[in-house]
């Protein structure tokens, strides 16, 4: 009996422990799953049917290899990815690797703003109503909030892009043909194919994402005696992420590609399944759109002020207040200002915008997980929790595919 109640004791503390550190890894998975990348997934799902179901496999391999390291190098440290590099690489380099990064993730909220309005005009409201409400409602939840309250309401904003599994069911999919697009994957290899392929693959991962990750692990100050709770914690976050693309791609295999009707972004998607898969299925897709929208457009401008404030020094983080860290606010103030007031210029360049904020993504990512992975396999800096060389394999396989796919979506427009 004694025996018993220790049992419940431990598991009860264990469950206790993993809800205290629950965060990071699902919230930064989950950003994933922005307008961009709804965008990537409904136009896959419209394109191909079925067909691509497999790359999420692929995408789910990568996504959690290096977050692990992400997590980990950050629990060790106790440093933020900026900072690190700051250190290793010294402040010419970082300064002009830290401008770009500003310069794609202005661009990134921008689209993120876009998905507010085009997710909010199905239901018949006005841009110049939803994108000052909503950016109004994010500066307010990082400025006048702290961590903890942030963090949950994120958590919440995860959960709630569960709905797209609502709108993929009502459109009735074939799930034997499902079942077998992914046991016998198969893919053209002509141009547009293939830059389907990498955009699925390649929009699972941002150079953001990475600061993100860290600097969240240091702001809940985790220990490393916590490291199997915060990979369950990344684990859980990126089954969750693929879990949200993948019914994204079934909602639009099963209704717009049966149906042959082509889309350009996420919008057309929801507007497209109304007299598919009925009114409810549209508007949960909306919003599932919507939900994406707000939750990046709060990390992204999150993680920008951070990782810009921590790569030249200044104090950064939600629980300090603003004359505690004045160029971290101000930064974030003014990414949310100017994105913002970018989508309420008639007629703005939002798909040149998009375009090159991506381009720019795509040149830069490579540099950071190079980084990345130099840094991680510093015995002075990671002590006996360098990489295992298992790790360090599929950490360098992982690397050099998304070096080539950068280099194969900044090339592609050429030709």
């Amino acid at each position: 009996m004694v025996l018993k109640k220790t049992n419940r004791k431990t598991i009860f503390s264990s469950i206790a422990i993993f809800l205290a550190i629950l965060g990071p890894g699902i919230i930064t998975g989950s950003v994933d799953n922005d307008a961009g990348g709804i965008t990537t997934y409904s136009v896959a799902g419209a394109m191909y049917g079925y067909q691509l179901l497999w790359t999420l496999i692929p995408s789910f391999v990568v996504l959690l290899v290096v977050q692990e390291m992400n997590a980990r190098m950050g629990i060790v440290t106790g440093k933020g990815l900026a900072t690190l590099i700051r250190e290793n690489a010294g402040v010419k380099v970082t300064f002009f690797i830290f401008m770009g990064l500003l310069l794609a993730d202005i661009g990134n909220t921008t689209t993120e703003f876009a998905g507010v309005a085009g997710s909010l005009e199905v239901f018949n409201v006005s841009k110049y109503i939803s994108v000052p409400l909503v950016a109004f409602i994010v500066w307010i939840l990082v400025v006048k909030g702290n961590y903890t309250i942030a963090e949950r309401i994120f958590l919440i904003f995860s959960a709630s892009l569960l709905v797209y599994i609502i709108s993929a069911l009502m459109g009735h999919p074939q799930w034997s043909e499902i079942g077998h697009s992914i046991v016998r994957p198969r893919m053209g290899m002509d141009d547009t194919t293939l830059t389907m392929v990498l955009g699925i693959v390649g929009t699972t991962i941002a150079p953001w994402m990475q600061f993100y990750m860290q600097s969240s692990v240091i702001e809940k100050k985790l220990k490393i005696s916590q490291y199997n709770y915060v990979l369950l914690d990344i684990i859980i976050g990126c089954v969750a992420t693929i879990t949200v693309a993948f019914f994204i791609i079934i909602a639009c295999a099963s209704t717009l590609h049966t149906n042959h009707i082509v889309i350009n972004e996420a919008k057309d998607a929801a507007l497209a399944l109304k007299p598919l898969a009925g009114e409810f299925a549209s508007q949960v897709f909306a919003f599932g759109l919507f939900v994406a929208s707000i939750f990046s457009a709060v990390i992204l401008p999150l993680a920008t002020a951070f990782y810009v404030s921590e790569a030249f020094g200044f104090e950064a983080g939600i629980d300090k207040k603003w004359n505690e860290a004045p160029e971290f606010y101000v930064l974030y103030t003014g990414i949310i200002i100017l994105s913002a007031g970018i989508i309420l210029i008639p007629n703005a360049p939002l798909i040149g915008i998009s375009l090159w904020s991506q381009v720019i993504n795509a040149v830069l990512l490579p540099v950071v997980l190079v980084s990345m992975m130099l840094l991680v396999n510093k015995k002075k800096l990671m002590g006996v929790y360098t990489n295992k060389p298992i790790v360090n394999i599929i950490g360098w396989i992982t690397v050099v595919i998304l070096v080539a796919m950068s280099f194969m979506m900044i090339v592609a427009p050429f030709f």
